[in-house]
């Protein structure tokens, strides 16, 4: 998978069939998009691609949106490449970019940059100045711009359309197992390992802390959680909140991994969510909060 910052250097991939989105979480919805797009260019015998944003766009207008990401960039270009993708666009949203019109979109950079022949989206795509762009957009320029525009029917579940917000919706609420279901794979969150008070380690229950940055905030409370590093990939429970219990004030993801008991500060790692245990809460004191731990690795083991 050739990975791209400019669509300048994708000419190559020129008539070619690119699913275009944020495709924040890469759900069953997105994977579709992106793999009816797929069928066609094996069938057209054409290059594959897929177009994104980065940073997301409501992060852009919105700095004040701090806790928006199901995935990082990095996650999306990992979990891209498992659909073989001939290239990647990742096109910088920035102001220059956010303020071209609908078709100059259109005429620039699907039809000049990426000389795109099928192009795939979502119903709900909005592109252009303002998002005054959509599918009716698409349709009308077909033929002056040379691309055939392809909308996929959205993915449902029980009736109800599956979609970044209905994600985030569900993670919020501590929904991980149905979450999971619905992206194919187990929610993580990706991270270096920072320094903390070391509170974990003096009352028996080592953790490593990671900060959240742009993540979206799960429920507040414990999990059962699988982590991953280059060198282990382990079982664990992770409690993420501020810490009533130790008057905290930020909000930390603490993860105890089961079997690794060994400095790991500055290491990447990824807390890949299994199942809700329990809400956050304030405990009496350390023994009643140990006794709590103690359940809570049980029934995370279970």
């Amino acid at each position: 998978m050739k990975i791209y910052n400019t669509p300048n250097l994708a000419k190559k991939h020129c008539n070619g069939a690119i699913a275009i989105g944020n495709f924040d979480g890469l759900h069953l919805g997105h994977q579709k998009v992106i793999q009816e797009a797929k069928q066609r260019a094996k069938k057209n015998k054409i290059p594959f691609g897929v177009m994104t944003f980065e940073p997301v766009p409501v992060m852009f207008f919105n700095k004040k949106i701090k806790n928006h990401r199901i995935n990082s960039l990095e996650q999306k270009k990992t979990q891209l490449k498992k659909f073989k993708l001939d290239f990647l666009i990742i096109i910088k949203f920035n102001t220059n970019f956010s303020i071209q019109s609908a078709e100059e979109f259109i005429k620039r950079i699907i039809s000049k940059k990426t000389k795109c022949k099928y192009l795939y989206v979502s119903k709900n795509f909005k592109f252009g100045f303002n998002r005054q762009g959509n599918i009716k957009t698409l349709k009308k320029f077909e033929k002056k711009y040379n691309f055939k525009n392809i909308v996929t029917k959205p993915y449902k579940k029980r009736n109800k359309i599956i979609s970044s917000t209905f994600l985030r919706k569900k993670i919020r609420l501590g929904k991980i197992e149905e979450v999971n279901k619905l992206l194919k794979r187990d929610w993580s969150i990706n991270g270096k390992v920072i320094k903390g008070q070391n509170r974990g380690r003096k009352i028996g229950f080592p953790t490593c802390n990671l900060k959240l940055n742009d993540y979206v905030v799960p429920k507040l409370g414990v999990y059962a959680v699988k982590v991953k590093s280059k060198n282990f990939y382990k079982n664990g429970i992770a409690n993420i909140g501020y810490r009533p219990t130790f008057k905290g004030k930020n909000l930390l993801l603490e993860t105890n991994i089961f079997g690794i008991n060994k400095n790991l500060y500055n290491k990447v790692i990824s807390i890949y969510f299994k199942k809700f245990i329990r809400p956050e809460k304030k405990f009496k004191n350390l023994k009643h909060l140990k006794e709590q731990i103690k359940l809570d690795i049980k029934e995370a083991k279970k």
